[in-house]
């Protein structure tokens, strides 16, 4: 159901309560008219000033600072106002319950502020993503890479190429309408193709771009494999510098796979502690096993950990997949004279915290060529994706289709302007906004 924008919507938009301060928010055409029963006279636009907060009735609710943005120069682009005042719960509850008392106000639904600046042009669907991300951001890289959109960055880059897009169909629009007027010289057209193949490769190297846009934003996914007994969760539990899993002696303690988050350097790292893979005919350990290789299939790395301190050594995976793979040296500390002779890219002991430097080192590596990009004003949701797929391909199209005519041409290149619409919302994309302003918080 598309929100009714004439009604005036408020919510809490700071944190979790109690807290030292609560910012409440309104938006819609009543905002000032409710404020000034509320706090009476308004203070200057876009000044703070300490007010008292009354209800209609003469009570007194609280004391709080108060601003007012008067439209259009305001975030969802109608009158907006907001209240800072004491963050207990009973405050907060006393003033939201006075505001939904009024006519034509009511709380806001999620995200529908964000919704309410896109319907009124102060901000495109890219930059609507981007804010989710920003608002959702655990560490350094997730939060530049969602500046990159929620600032307009990649959003004016989508938009250039789309202003390119739409110079090339006049150019050959002219050709076809006016080419037996004298100032219109003939094969005009003949000037956009160039310019349409630096734009396709443009638009190529955003695409190659897009796996690094994914793993920044979505997390660089580590599997941890091998035999049972060979350090795992162990490691798992070394990585995270906390207990995770269980430990034991007893082949198969893992059934399940385990995860944990880490942040290196700015990029969030997720690990994956899986069930020893060996043959067996007990039907949970089969399973589990069977989650294993599958979760091997989608990592982006596999450390494949050997125990480098038995006698015997350790099996190797049965993975033919084309996943980068790490393999490890593990129980060090228990080596002795009889271990096996094996080479392995490294050697660790999760008991001593030996060696884990030196791994944390080569996932990050890792992870840096998997996102070396010039610039992080890059694609990182499957829906841009898509779209960028369909330029590209409706512009190799009509560079490469030259005995079809302008005509048809020409409606490869409306297609292509299309697509890039479609990434900022300018056009056909009403389908998509519930869910996209769904996963906001209510406030924003």
């Amino acid at each position: 159901m598309i929100p009714n924008s004439d009604e005036t919507i408020f919510a809490l938009s700071s944190g979790a309560l109690p807290a030292g301060v609560a910012v409440v928010r309104l938006s819609g055409p009543a905002t000032f008219s409710v404020l000034r029963i509320l706090v009476g006279e308004l203070p200057k636009s876009r000044f703070a000033a300490l007010r008292s907060i009354r209800s209609r009735d003469g009570r007194l609710l609280d004391t709080g600072l108060v601003v007012n943005f008067p439209n259009p120069a305001s975030f969802t682009g109608e009158d907006c106002a907001e209240i800072h005042l004491h963050g207990g719960k009973a405050v907060v509850a006393a003033l939201l319950s006075e505001l939904e008392s009024f006519e034509g106000c009511r709380i806001a639904e999620a995200g529908e502020f964000s919704r309410r600046a896109f319907e009124n042009g102060k901000l495109d669907l890219v930059e609507i993503e981007g804010l989710a991300d920003l608002l959702a951001a655990e560490t350094e890289m997730q939060r530049r890479l969602a500046a990159e959109q929620s600032f307009g960055r990649l959003s004016a880059v989508y938009e250039a190429w789309r202003e390119r897009l739409l110079h090339a169909r006049a150019m050959i629009e002219a050709e076809l309408d006016f080419s037996d007027e004298g100032d219109i010289p003939g094969a005009v057209s003949d000037r956009v193709w160039p310019d349409l193949g630096a734009l396709a490769e443009e638009v190529r190297k955003q695409l190659e771009a897009e796996r690094a846009g994914e793993i920044i934003r979505d997390g660089f996914k580590v599997v941890i494999a091998g035999s049972p007994n060979v350090g795992k969760s162990s490691l798992l539990n070394a990585l995270a510098d906390r207990e995770i899993a269980i430990v034991t002696e007893y082949a198969g303690t893992t059934r399940d796979i385990l995860h944990c988050e880490l942040d290196l350097d700015g990029f969030a790292v997720h690990l994956f502690d899986t069930a020893g893979i060996r043959e067996t005919d007990e039907p949970v350990e089969q399973e589990g096993i069977r989650r294993a290789l599958g979760k091997m299939a989608e990592a982006d790395l596999i450390l494949h950990l050997k125990d480098a301190s038995a006698a015997a050594g350790s099996v190797d995976l049965a993975y033919d997949g084309d996943v980068p793979v790490i393999t490890i040296g593990t129980k060090t500390d228990l080596r002795n004279d009889s271990s096996p002779k094996q080479t392995y890219d490294l050697m660790i002991s999760s008991v001593q915290r030996a060696g884990m430097e030196e791994l944390r080192q080569a996932i990050l590596r890792k992870v840096r060529q998997k996102t070396d990009v010039m610039s992080l004003a890059i694609p990182s949701r499957i829906r841009q994706r898509q779209h960028l797929r369909d330029v590209l391909t409706n512009v190799e199209e009509a560079i490469k289709n030259v005995h079809i005519g302008l005509e048809l041409r020409a409606e490869y290149l409306r297609r292509a302007s299309d697509s890039l619409g479609r990434i900022t919302g300018k056009i056909d994309v009403e389908a998509m906004l519930g869910k996209i302003f769904s996963d906001f918080c209510v406030g924003k």
